[in-house]
Formats: structure tokens, C-alpha cells, sequence
């Protein structure tokens, strides 16, 4: 009996969110998609295939609401894909303001969310005994020099990553795998534009990175939990 996979996108309106979205359809999955409101969200709708829900995704009961929704509409949640986080700017330690606000910010962008996250999803995967969470990481998790200018982004990222693999340590039993993925530079619009003599056929394409997620989601990975995969490109 074929088991349709109903996975959780967050940041789905985001560049490498999207094509997640756009590659877990293509292979049969049914999909929520969770981001703040936006008419990129709302057109990724597809009626009985593609849910879109505007959420505060730092908001317990926004959290609570949307999977209880998501299960009422689509079916039970088997996997979810936690790519809200984001970059806050950054600057040399010694010439930013210790009260600047970036490192809160980046703090609540890449590691609230994921915390909040797997929260709100494990427990119900947990008494199902089946699930599956990818969480978006970044190469400076395992290079952390190359993060020069931008200690409190590498520190977030670093700490979201190791919450992931301790949490799928502690899973172990209940059959829910959590891994990670450490992309070095994705190739989308915005790096593009920051970047602009850099050469983006060296970066990682957003449709590469969706279809290595798409693997650790899938039953193939079924014995892959508590990793955090490189992918580098040629960057």
C-alpha cells in the first residue's frame, strides 16, 4: 500500500522554500506550506495537493492551529522541511554595538524556529512512531572561520543544528529521524545581488539541495538520522 508522505515546508515562500515545495509535489508528496503572508505563499496553493497557512512560526498557539488544520485537511504529518532563518546582517565583533539587536534576531530567525518547530511536529510523529525532519544548516556550521564578520549568523546556525541531531538522538526510539543539510552558498536572487562578481554556477542550485532533502524525507534514508550532510558545490 502506497503511504502519501504530508510534509511541512516552513519559509515555504522563500527562494530555496519554494522549490522544496515545487520538487516534494513533484514527487507525490502533499504539502503545507508555512510562511508569513505573502501573495508568493498564496500562490503556491494547489487545491487537495498544496496547503499555504500565514503563520508566526515563533507563536505556540499559530503552531498548535496550523497543524491541527494541516492533519484535519491533508492527513496525518509524516515530515517536515524547516527552512525559515534567514541572514540579519552582521559586522566585526569589535565595531558592533553590543546592543544592536542582530544577534537576537538571528537567534529567534534560525534557532527559534527550528526549536519551535520540531515541537510543534514531533509529538504527534512520535506517537505515530514515523516521521521525518530535515532542518537547513549552513557549511560556516562546520567551517565557522569562513563566517568572518557574521559570528552571531554562524553561531545560530551552529546551534540550530546541534539542537536537531540532539533531538534526533533522544528520538531514537520513537522512529523520527531528524537531520540536517550544510549548504554553502545557495544560488538565489538575493545572494546573487549581494554577491555580484562572484560566479553562482560555483553555488549550490536551490533544485539540487530540494532533492537532497527530498532523499533524507524519503523511506531510502530510513536508516539516516541525527547526520548533517555537506553540500558544497564548488564553492
Amino acid at each position: 500500500m502506497t503511504i502519501t508522505m504530508i510534509t511541512v515546508v516552513t519559509g515555504a515562500a522563500g527562494a530555496l522554500g519554494s522549490e522544496v515545495v515545487r520538487v516534494l509535489l513533484e514527487r507525490g508528496h502533499h504539502v503545507a506550506a508555512l510562511d508569513r503572508p505573502s501573495k508568493r505563499l498564496d500562490a503556491l496553493a494547489r487545491p487537495g495537493s498544496c496547503l499555504p497557512i500565514a503563520l508566526d512560526l515563533t507563536s505556540e498557539p499559530s503552531w498548535t492551529s496550523a497543524v491541527a488544520r494541516i492533519e484535519s485537511e491533508l492527513g496525518p504529518i509524516t515530515g517536515g522541511v524547516l527552512c525559515a532563518g534567514g541572514y540579519a546582517g552582521g559586522a566585526p565583533v569589535r565595531t558592533t554595538p553590543k546592543d544592536d539587536g542582530t544577534y537576537a534576531r538571528m537567534v529567534e530567525m534560525n534557532l527559534g524556529t527550528v526549536e519551535r518547530s520540531i515541537h510543534a511536529l514531533v509529538p504527534a510523529m512520535a506517537s505515530r512512531k514515523n516521521g521525518s525532519i530535515v532542518v537547513i544548516g549552513s557549511r560556516v556550521v562546520e567551517r565557522p572561520w569562513e563566517g568572518v564578520g557574521a559570528a552571531a549568523y554562524v553561531a545560530s546556525k551552529s546551534a540550530a543544528v546541534a539542537y536537531a541531531l540532539a533531538t534526533a538522538a533522544e528520538l531514537t526510539d520513537e522512529f523520527v529521524r531528524i537531520n540536517a543539510v550544510l549548504p554553502s552558498v545557495i544560488d538565489t536572487p538575493a545572494n546573487r545581488s549581494a554577491m555580484p562578481q562572484a560566479d553562482p554556477l560555483r553555488w549550490v542550485a536551490p533544485e539540487s539541495l530540494a532533492r537532497v532533502i527530498a532523499f533524507l524525507l524519503s523511506d531510502e534514508a530510513r536508516d539516516v538520522s541525527g547526520a548533517a550532510i555537506p553540500v558544497y558545490a564548488r564553492a
